[in-house]
């Protein structure tokens, strides 16, 4: 086996781990979001402090990377928490496309903020993704409109975190980066916790607990896999995620994407199969 297939093959784990996360976190039903993130970070910040405390490396990362992963963590923090305000008032499957957006809007805030060249074929894609979103969210400017707005901001925030994972590259662990990431929003969702919170039953509390395990082999599955194979080999797999959850959505909630969200999930995933190949073609090759 091969290391692209090694990690086309990690990226399919980690897109079923956050598909079953999504699943999870809608079945632990009516609790405040932020109560949701609190839960499923816990989890993900003790899994990465055990693999952190056996390698002997760093908690929180060198002194020269700590504007970088503060800002990741803020932003990853705001991502999770939109993102899963979206899982409880959309279709799973709409609310994962539309968190799927932020490898567009990484491009965006690349060029503006590294000044990161916008080859005219990325720009084409971020024109059809837009278009594609349109689709899903059906702008109204009802009450209806929010949680897809919501979704949106997922992405955005999503796609800063992203941004400021691609200025830290391969200067600190992934472990180190998960568990500085899993304190940081533990820490800080606390005291909104303390104030928000609603009393779960063992089921919620389960659901939520297995939330946080799904999420972390999403987690660790997507940063494997770009180990064994570079983004333009394997990048296009994340959106495999929205295969396996619009499954789940279908049979456990009976729930299913409309005609026009499936036009907008073909236009994105077209868009991201467009970038895909045009990127392979135009890379160096390793």
């Amino acid at each position: 086996m091969n290391n692209i297939v090694k990690g086309i093959l990690l990226m399919l784990i980690s897109s079923i781990g956050f598909a079953i996360m999504t699943l999870f976190v809608k079945l632990s039903g009516d609790l405040p979001s932020v109560q949701k993130t609190f839960f499923r970070n816990v989890v993900s910040a003790v899994i990465a402090f055990g693999l952190v405390i056996y390698h002997r490396e760093s908690l929180f990362g060198k002194r020269e990377n700590q504007l970088v992963l503060l800002s990741r963590s803020i932003f990853g923090t705001l991502g999770i928490i939109f993102l899963f305000y979206a899982i409880d008032h959309l279709v799973l499957s709409d609310a994962d496309m539309l968190n799927k957006m932020s490898p567009f809007l990484v491009i965006i805030f690349s060029a503006i903020f590294l000044k990161e060249r916008v080859l005219p074929f990325q720009m084409v894609t971020i024109v059809m993704a837009f278009i594609g979103m349109l689709f899903i969210i059906k702008p109204s400017f009802s009450a209806d409109f929010v949680p897809y707005l919501v979704g949106v901001l997922s992405a955005i925030f999503a796609a800063a975190a992203y941004t400021f994972l691609r200025v830290l590259g391969n200067r600190e662990k992934f472990y180190t980066v998960v568990f500085y990431f899993s304190f940081f929003s533990t820490i800080v969702l606390l005291p909104f916790l303390i104030w928000l919170y609603e009393p779960m039953t063992g089921k919620q509390l389960t659901y939520l607990l297995l939330a946080g395990l799904f999420a972390t082999v999403g987690q660790f599955g997507i940063t494997l896999a770009y180990k064994y194979a570079a983004a333009r080999d394997i990048s296009i797999f994340t959106y495999s995620t929205v295969i396996f959850t619009t499954i789940l959505s279908f049979t456990f909630f009976g729930e299913g994407p409309d005609g026009y969200s499936l036009i907008g999930y073909v236009i994105i995933l077209g868009a991201m199969l467009y970038m895909f190949f045009r990127g392979r073609k135009s890379a160096p090759p390793v």
